[in-house]
This record gives C-alpha cells, sequence and structure tokens, in this order.
C-alpha cells in the first residue's frame, strides 16, 4: 500500500495519516483541538505532538473551548506542571486567547467550520504532487487565513501552522498523488 512517506516513522503516524489526515472536518471540537495541537507543535515534530494528544485531551477538558477561554493563572501554573504536554508558558497562554477568539468567530458565522471553509468556499482544494519535497508548507491561502486569524487575536498562528491545519482538517488535501488515500488504493 502507497502512502506518503513523511508518515512511515511508526504506528502512531500511519494511523494519522491513514484516519485523519487530509480528511474533511466539520466539526468545531475537531476544529479547536487541531488549533492547540498545531499550535503548541510549532518549533516541534508533529510526532511529538501526536504522542502527547491523550494527555491534551485529559489537560485541556476535552477541548471544549468554552471551558479553554475560562481558564485563569491557576490552570495555567497547573498546565504548565504537567509533564503530560507540552509545558511553553506563551503556548498555553495563546491556546486562551485562541479559545476566547474561536468562541468570538463562532458567535459570527454561526460555527468555526462555516468561517474556516468559507475561505474555499466549502470545498476542498488537492494538491497535486508526485513527492513530499513539491508540498509547500504555506500559500497563499494559509497566509490569508493566518493573517484574519492573527487580526482576531489568534496568536501562534502563523501561515505555517495555518497550513498545517488547512491540511488536517481536510480543507487542503496534500496527498502525494501515488498515496492509496489520494487514489483510493
Amino acid at each position: 500500500m502507497n502512502r506518503c512517506p513523511w508518515c512511515l516513522n511508526g504506528e502512531l503516524y500511519i494511523r494519522y495519516h491513514d484516519e485523519e489526515w487530509g480528511i474533511p472536518v466539520h466539526d468545531d471540537r475537531k476544529h479547536f483541538e487541531f488549533l492547540v495541537l498545531e499550535a503548541a507543535q510549532a518549533g516541534l515534530s508533529w510526532l511529538t505532538v501526536l504522542k502527547k494528544r491523550e494527555n491534551y485531551r485529559r489537560a485541556y477538558d476535552g477541548f471544549d473551548p468554552v471551558k479553554v477561554a475560562a481558564y485563569d493563572e491557576a490552570k495555567v501554573e497547573a498546565l504548565l506542571a504537567d509533564p503530560g504536554i507540552i509545558r511553553n508558558r506563551m503556548k498555553i497562554r495563546a491556546s486562551i486567547a485562541n479559545a476566547k477568539g474561536f468562541l468570538e468567530i463562532q458567535r459570527e458565522f454561526g460555527s468555526f467550520d462555516r468561517y474556516i471553509w468559507g475561505f474555499v468556499n466549502g470545498i476542498p482544494v488537492t494538491g497535486n504532487y508526485e513527492s513530499i519535497a513539491e508540498i509547500p508548507a504555506t500559500t497563499e491561502l494559509s497566509d490569508r487565513v493566518s493573517r484574519d486569524l492573527k487580526a482576531r487575536g489568534f496568536q501562534f498562528m502563523g501561515s505555517t501552522v495555518v497550513y498545517a491545519h488547512l491540511q488536517a482538517t481536510g480543507i487542503v488535501n496534500d496527498h502525494i498523488n501515488s498515496c492509496f488515500c489520494r487514489t483510493g488504493k
């Protein structure tokens, strides 16, 4: 079975590639989960974050943006003491700020899903790549979404992080042409 070569570093990566990456997401809580995880990943490997994903689910109240938006200093300190997550004060504070921005987007658009998919008029963007070396780290689309999120107060949402979100949630499908997830074989 042909897969994108980036995922061949272990079962956790393969499962993520086969079952999640590039599959359209239309669930706000799942969008929020990926936003928290992708911001935490900045400067680290995605595999590092995937290994901590279950710990994040526990520590971040199942990625409930209402609860995360209400986190206070005591919760920040508790998260900083949690060895199961990436203990970076700026990233933790960003997750709280991003939860507040996420809720504002939900109020304005009815859902985060409607907002984020609006950038592509509800139609996934499909890449046309023979190798992973061809896949960009950012695009004009990720630049636009990043600018908009930052204008809304989001933190750790540069174009590279946003592009990872677009790929993870299937807004962009960058499975290489020979990958079974792309070809169905």
